[in-house]
Order: C-alpha cells, then structure tokens, then sequence
C-alpha cells in the first residue's frame, strides 16, 4: 500500500483546506514531520486513519473531537486520501458528523456521517461505494488491515509503537494472518477436522447399522416363526448373518405355497360371481313384466275420457272457421255504437259555438264552411305576422331616436374638451423645458457625495488604525523590554554558574586522587562552593523564558507592522483631509443631490403628464369621428324604419275587423274551424259504420247456415282457445303413443320369459355363496402379498447387513489415518508443540521477519540485542510457535521484551515493524507496505543510538519505500531535508507547509 495524496478541511486543527503531496517526497525515501508541540503533527496521521477506516483511536471516546474547533458553524470537515493498493489506485473522501446551520430557518441541524469511495479507471474516477458502511466494507477487501493491524505495520502512532513487539501470541497471529494471507491453512484445518469427523461418524453409523439391520431382521423372523430355533442373538455377526440367510430361505417357501393357493380362491370367487349375476339378472326381467301388466290396464281404463277429448277437438276444429266472421259481426256492432254516441256529442259541442240556427247544418254544408274558414286563416296569419313586426319597428323606432340625441349631446361636449388642449400642451411644454436643465446635474451631483463618502469613511478608519497602531508599538517596546529582561536573566545565571563552577568542581575533590583539570594529587586551597549555587533546571526555565519572550516580541512586531502599514493605507485613500472637513463637504453634496433629485423626479412628472394629455387628445378626435359616422348610419336606418310601420299598420287594422287584435280573430276561427272539422268527421264515420254492420252480419249467418252448426250459440259454444286445442291433441297423442309402447314392451317380456316360472326368483342363496367365496379370496390375496413382503424384506436386511459388515474394516483404516493428520494439523496430540498448521506457516514468516529485522537491530544496538522466535509452549494451552523474546549479549540470556527500556523497546519495534514490512512486500499476494509513518520515540534515544538509528530508516530508501517521521529531535531536522513543517498561525488554527520537500 503507498499513499499518494491527503487533503484535510476543518480537521483537527486545521481549518482551512491544506493538501500534502506524498509523492513529492518519493526520491528522497524519507521524510520529516515537524514542528512546534501542540501544532498538529500527529493529526496529519490522524486525518489518514480517519478517511480509511472512520476512527481515531485517541479521540475514541464519547468526545471524539474530529470537527476542528476553529470552525465556523457554516464551514465543512472533510478528508480526502489517495491511495495505491493491488495495483489500483484508489480515493476515499470521509466527513464525521457535525452540527451546522438549517438551510431554511433558524437553529441547528445534524450533518451525517458521510463516505465516498472511487477508483481511477484509464484517468477517469469511478464510484465504487457511497455508504460509510459500503465504504468499510469496500476498504476491507481493498486494505487487507484492519484498523488495529495498520497501526502496528504502517502507521506506527504513539503509545502504540510496541504493540507488534509486546503482543500476545494469538493477538500476533491475528496480524500475520492478515498480512500473509494465511487463512487458507486454517481452511485447510477445518476441512481436516471436519473429515475427521465424517469418518468418525461414518465407522460408527457402520457398525451401528450391522447391528440395526441384523436385530430387525431377526425380529422379523421371530415374528414370522421363521427361525427354525432359538435365535443367535449373541453371536458373532457373521453366524448371526448366516441364520438370517436360512429364514429367507424359508420365508421364500412359504411365500410360494400361498400363492397357489391364492390362485384356487380367486377361481372359486369367479364361479360364485357369475352365478350371482346370473339370478340378478332373471329377477330382474319379472319384476319388469309385472310392471308392464299392470301399466297397460291402466292405459286400457282410460279409452273413454280420451274419446270424448276426441269429440271436442274436432268441433272446435269446424268451429274455428267460424270464428273470424262472428268476431267481426260483433266488433261492427260495437264500432257502430261508438260513432253513433260520437256524432251527439260534436253536433252538442257545434251547437254550443255557432248557436241553434247553425246546428243542423249537413255534411256538405259543413264542408263547405271549413274550406271559406281555411281560406281566411290563411290571410290573417300573414297579417299577424304583421302585427308582430309593428310593435318591433315601434320599438326600435324609439330606441333609435333616444340614440340619435345622445350622440348629438356627446358630440357637443367631445368639442367642448377639444378646445381646452392647446393652452394646456403650451403650458406643459414651458414646464417641462424649465425642470429639464436642473435635473441635468443629478448624476455629476450623486458622484460627488459617493466620493466624499468613501474618503470620509477612510478617513474614520485611518483614525481608528491609528489608535490601533499606537497600541501595538506600545505592546512592541513592552516586549522588547520583556525579551531583554529574560536575556538579562539567562545571562546573570550562566555567569554565576561559571563562578560557582571552581565550588563544584572543589566538592568532588579527593586527598591522594588525581584533579580533573590539573591532574594533581595534592589540593591545598580548594575554592569554596556557592553561596547560591545554579542549577540547571534553572538554567532550562530561564532560557524557555527568554524563548517565549523571543517569540512573543515577533508576533507584537508583526502586529504592529501591519497596523502601521494599514493605518497608512486607510490614510492615503481619504486624500490627507480629516473627518470634519469630510463631513461639511459630505453634507453640501448631499443638499446638491437632493435639490437634483427633486428636479429630476418634476421632469419625469410632467413628462408622463404632457404624453398622457396628447393620448387623451387623439382619443377625444377618434372618439368625435366614430360618433359622427354612426350618427349618420342611425338617421338612415330611422327614415326606413318609419316607413315599414306605416305599410303594417294599415294592414293589420285590415284583419282585426271588430276584434282587440289579429291574434284575437284567429284564435276564434280556428276554433270553429275545429268543432265544424269534428262534427263533419262524426258522421261521415257514423254511415260508414252502420254499413258494415249490414255487411258483416249478412256474412255472418251465410256461413253458419252452410256448416254443421244450427245457429250462432251453437258455433260459438264450441269454439277453444289455441291453448286448450293444442293440451286437448297432446293428451290425446301421447295416451296413443303410450298405449303401443306398454303393448309391444309386455309383448317383448313375455316371448323372453317363456318357460320360466311367475313366481320371483330368490337371490339370496347366491349372495351368501358369492360373499363366502370372495372372503376366502381375500385372504389368501393378503397371506399370499405378506408373505412376499416378508421374504423380500428379509432379503434386503440380510444383504444391507452383508454389505455394511464387509465395509467397516476398510473405515476403520480411514479413519485412523484422517484422524492423525487432523490432529497433528490442529495443534493437538500426536503434535507435541500444540502448533496448528497456519501457526507453523506463520511461524516461518516470523522467523523471515526476526532474521531481517536484527539485521538492523544489531547495527542499532552495537552487536548487544538480538530477536529470538520462541516455539515453546505457551501455558494453560494457549496458541504457541509465535513467541518473541530478547537475546542479550551481554548475559548471554534471552529475556522477554517488555523488560527493555525505554529507548531499547523503540529500536527493537522499529527493527521489527522495518522487518516485518520487508518480508511482508515480499510475498506474492500479501499486503505490500511501500509507507510507513513513525510518530515520536526519537527521543529517548542518545546520540549515537540516534545516529545508528537513522543509518538504518536511511536504508529504507531502496525499493522505492517512502517513510514519514515524526520528531523533535533537532538533529533529525538537520538530517532530514525533505520536511513536511506543520505551523499554528497566530489566530490559532494550523497550516501545513511543504515548500521544503518540493524544492529537495
């Protein structure tokens, strides 16, 4: 895994978006981390942790402190890593969760955990997974670490350097499991065991089935009565077996003595049966001819009464033909009385209307009224029509006449406003000229204010930077004063510790040994000690003082620099005028602005004035010629009006004769018209009825005197519906029909019946015979299929049982040998080291990894330590072959590693995690580690360890491996010349600064 590019915003302490660039720092192989405590070095490592895997482990905690504090509420938190694994490059972009504003309205709202992760495919990103829990479980695949293993092999973080070296060994094998893709080999162990198993299972379910097998079927002979004897149950199961074989033998025996004799039943069941169905069968043909016998007597019984339907039937049959004429007689009668009724009550209702001379007109004076009443209809309507059209043309004569003098009213006073329009226009026009030329000035005027307002404000803020500016020089000279005071102080000790050195170094004098200075043996006047002597946290406190002096006289230097330089600023855009003469031109621009504005707002006023007095004039000239026009149209359309209703006047005084109106003497001949229409049609409908009286009834009696019938009565007593015809000829019919069947049914029976007797057969005999005959059958089907039942499934047991007996010995081999091989795989005896397969594989490794790294714990210890792999057994029977301990050189013994010191434990996790990424890179489908970041432990190292150290990581460089470090160490700053320098800003949030790098 190499890392390529990070990208922190709103992260820790870093608040604005910083990007670091790890391949810049490719050709060097080894880079610097730096800067002061507290800065935010360690975040850098932070920052990757989190886009990898969502967590910090220092910040684990209910406050997880992820959100930079120096954020505003509004800004965003995010990290992004780029990153190269498998041979993929790969970018995941992760954000913690946060509280930010509501986008619509107010208060605050939760921003979610959010994760994206991409690939980078032929130049293009392409998202792979969108979801933090999609993205975890993406990087899994794609890291081969999880989050505690990268921060044992790649990012080595504070208090947690020696974790690799310290672990326990299940805790190590959980590491070098995922680092060496092992976890086949434990596949490989289950598989065995799970063999094991099956085998285990398999020789007992075996001999378990032997038995199984052999007991059920020597239950089933002892049931059977098949043994032949005492059964073999405590045999041997190969005897057990052979008596087993003699019972099938046997059971096959009796299963064919059954089957004979299932064949002689089934016979004899076959025999009874056509018997019984034979005698069924007769009995059946007698008691059918009884029934015919009995059915024809009644047929026979009923001749008499068909007779006489016969009789109806035929004459209401002749009488049918007689129908037509009598119904006609009869409804002329009837319609004749009906005219006749009609015809009193028209002449009545004629009478009534045109009065007693009237009423006995005849029905060709009838006629003769209707058609002169028809001819004078026709006249009035059109003259009603007429009538109609009068009151119309009234109407609109009125309408038009009011129309006519309000357009000659409406044109008087259209002239009237006409004439006011000149004078008005001149006088707007004046107006308008005037208010244009001092509204001229309104733009030169407003320029001028705004200018006068900008130099005020500069003016303002010139005065206040200059206050500003007076403090800062003020803070300069007090930490000017401050910074020389703390020099003071670093110098009067360094003084006073030289004068009390001579002191010090008297008090370690000893009568008869050798002066450090001088070499003499002999101290006759050895200098007094100190009164107050110096110590040399004295001396560290005193020079830290003077440090923060020194650092805090820069910030007030800046400060005060930049107050100065922006007091200046401020100056030289108010032009060198102060605030008050500012203001008084401020406040004469502002009247000059006002006094335009005025003029300019009374030109645009009268402007829109004058154009809506000229609109309003051209529509009072448009509005003048329309009425005009019409008004010419209307007096035209009058004249011609008046004549139309002279000419329908006339006419209509014409047709109303002596009645209100022509309506009035239509309505009254149209009523007479009607009764004179109805009394003409009563009787010419009353002679043609009484005619066809006449002839009806003359045909009427000629065709009964021609037929069998003696008079009208008689015809009619005879005549049916259809319905009574038509149940009359069915009943008939089908008495016939049933009669011939019945005869030629008993004829039949009794041709097929001679010779057998008329008593019923009895067939009950037969039924007892058949039932016997079919139980016997029945059971020797159900002893015969038993017995073949039992002698096949005798057969089947004894040879499963033959052919599980003649398997187990062959499981038994299997099974010893799987079983030793999946023990000695899972760490348990024959296996003496309790070593599973997978712990010896990693063991191997381990060994790789020990021997590189004490290739390089060796130079940095001077020859004194060295890493030893342990494969002793580990107590209470835990894992073992993972073990590590110290050799050291000095006793000759090892001892475990947590009794190193400090800086030992840091060189020996250090030659470990360099070992461990080595062999790791090495393996063909592990995880290669090409970064590695170590965060402090540089310290408890003495020079020449420290020197040796960095000899080593220098080392590092081959095979294109990039290495980050984290230090105080001032050597290593000089050592290291490619730097990442982290740098807190003095408005508190961090920076990051690479210009170092870049140009190395």
């Amino acid at each position: 895994m190499r890392l390529h590019r990070l990208e922190v915003t709103g992260f820790g302490p870093f608040r604005e978006r910083q990007v670091v660039d790890f391949d810049a720092f490719a050709d060097d192989g080894i880079f610097l981390i730096a800067g002061r405590t507290g800065a935010g070095k360690s975040s850098v490592l932070d920052a990757v942790t989190f886009a990898l895997y969502g967590g910090v482990p220092r910040y684990d905690g209910a406050d997880k402190r992820l959100r930079s504090d120096h954020c505003a509420p509004e800004d965003p938190t995010g990290v992004t890593v780029e990153f190269s694994a498998g041979g993929r490059r790969w970018r995941v972009t992760r954000s913690p969760e946060y509280e930010r504003p509501k986008q619509r309205g107010t208060g605050m709202t939760t921003e979610p955990h959010r994760a994206q992760l991409d690939e980078q495919v032929e130049g293009e990103w392409v998202g792979r997974a969108a979801r933090p829990v999609d993205v975890a479980h993406a990087l899994d695949e794609v890291l081969g670490l999880s989050q505690q293993q990268f921060l044992q092999v790649i990012l080595l973080a504070q208090n947690r350097f020696a974790e690799f070296l310290l672990a326990k060994n299940d805790e190590r094998q959980r590491l070098l499991r995922r680092l060496f893709g092992t976890r086949t080999y434990e596949a490989y162990q289950l598989a065995l065991e799970e063999r094991r198993k099956d085998a285990e299972r398999a020789l007992a379910a075996a001999g378990d089935g032997v038995e199984m097998l052999l007991a059920e079927a020597e239950r089933l002979l002892a049931a059977e009565e098949l043994e032949g004897g005492s059964p073999v149950e405590a045999g041997a199961p190969a005897e057990r077996l052979a008596a087993a074989g003699v019972g099938v033998q046997r059971a096959v025996y009796r299963g064919e003595t059954l089957v004979r004799e299932r064949a002689d039943a089934d016979a004899a069941h076959r025999a009874a049966e056509s018997a019984h169905s034979a005698a069924k069968t007769l009995r059946g043909k007698q008691e059918q001819r009884a029934r015919s016998r009995s059915a024809l007597e009644a047929r026979e019984a009923a001749e008499p009464a068909i007779a006489a339907d016969r009789e109806t039937l035929r004459r209401a049959l002749e009488a049918e033909a007689l129908r037509a004429p009598i119904e006609a007689a009869a409804g002329a009668a009837e319609a004749a009385t009906a005219a006749v009724a009609e015809v009193e009550r028209a002449r009545a209702a004629w009478a009534e209307a045109a009065g007693p001379d009237d009423a006995e007109l005849s029905v060709e004076a009838l006629a003769a009224f209707i058609e002169q009443q028809t001819g004078d209809l026709a006249v009035w309507s059109a003259a009603e029509a007429r009538e109609r059209d009068l009151a119309r043309l009234t109407a609109e004569l009125a309408e038009g006449e009011a129309r006519a003098t309000e357009h000659t009213r409406n044109l008087g006073r259209i002239d009237e406003l006409r004439g006011a329009f000149p004078a008005r226009l001149a006088e707007l026009d004046a107006d308008l000229s005037a208010a244009q030329g001092a509204a001229g000035a309104l733009d030169a005027a407003i320029a001028h204010r705004d200018a006068l307002a900008a130099r005020l404000a500069a003016a303002r803020e010139a005065a206040r930077l200059d206050a500003a500016a007076r403090a800062a020089e003020a803070a300069y000279l007090q930490a000017s004063a401050e910074l020389d005071a703390a020099r003071a102080a670093v110098t009067s000790l360094l003084r006073r510790r030289l004068e009390g050195s001579a002191g010090e170094l008297a008090a370690e004098l000893v009568d008869g040994e050798p002066c450090a200075v001088c070499g003499a043996t002999e101290h006759p006047a050895p200098a007094p000690p100190s009164d107050c002597p110096v110590s040399d946290d004295e001396i560290t406190a005193a020079e830290h003082a003077r440090d923060v002096a020194a650092e805090a006289e820069q910030v007030v230097v800046a400060r005060a620099k930049d107050a100065r330089e922006r007091c200046a600023e401020a100056a030289a855009r108010a032009g060198g005028a102060d605030a008050d003469t500012l203001t008084t031109e401020l406040a004469v621009a502002e009247t000059s602005v006002i006094a335009a504005s005025e003029a300019a707002a009374r030109r645009d006023r009268l402007t829109r004035e004058r154009t809506q007095l000229a609109a309003a004039e051209a529509e009072a000239r448009a509005e003048r010629e329309s009425l005009a026009a019409e008004l010419s149209a209307l007096r035209e359309r009058l004249a011609a009006l008046t004549a139309d209703a002279a000419s329908a006047r006339g006419a209509v005084d014409d047709a109303r004769g002596a009645f209100a109106g022509v309506a009035d003497r239509i309505a009254d001949a149209t009523a007479r018209r009607s009764l004179a229409i109805a009394l003409h049609d009563a009787l010419t409908e009353a002679d043609a009825a009484q005619a066809s009286v006449r002839r009806s009834a003359d045909d009427r009696d000629a065709r009964i005197a021609a037929s069998a019938f003696s008079d009208v009565l008689d015809a009619a007593a005879a005549l049916r519906a259809s319905e009574a015809r038509s149940s009359l000829d069915e009943r008939i019919r089908e008495h016939d029909a049933a009669l011939r069947a019945e005869r030629d049914r008993l004829r039949d029976l009794e041709l097929e019946l001679a010779g057998a007797p008329e008593e019923l057969i009895d067939v009950a005999a037969t039924a007892l015979t058949l039932e016997a005959a079919r139980d016997r059958w029945s059971a020797a089907v159900d002893r015969a299929a038993h017995a073949s039942q039992v002698a096949e499934r005798l057969a089947d047991l004894v040879r499963r049982a033959t052919t599980a007996h003649d398997a187990i010995s062959g499981l038994a081999a299997d099974h010893a040998v799987i079983a030793r091989l999946a023990n000695t795989v899972a760490g348990r005896a024959p296996n003496t080291h309790r070593m599973t397969l997978e712990s010896f594989v990693l063991a191997a490794e381990l060994e790789e990894i020990v021997e590189a790294a004490n290739l390089r714990l060796d130079d940095m210890s001077s020859g004194r330590y060295r890493l030893q792999h342990s494969d002793a057994l580990a107590a209470r029977g835990a894992s073992s072959g993972l073990g590590l301990s110290i050799m050291d050189a000095h006793t000759g013994l090892a001892r475990p590693a947590q009794s190193l010191s400090g800086g030992e434990t840091f060189l020996a996790s250090l030659a470990l995690a360099l070992g461990l990424a080595e062999v790791v890179t090495a393996r063909a489908g592990g995880v290669r580690l090409d970064t590695l970041f170590i965060d402090e432990g540089f310290g408890s190292l003495d020079d020449d360890t420290l020197e040796l150290a960095m000899r080593t990581l220098d080392e590092l460089r081959q095979g294109g491996r990039t290495v980050g470090l984290i230090s105080h160490v001032a050597a290593m700053k000089e050592q290291l010349p490619a730097q990442l320098a982290v740098e807190a800003t003095p408005q508190g949030p961090s920076v990051i600064r690479q210009e170092a790098a870049l140009r190395a």
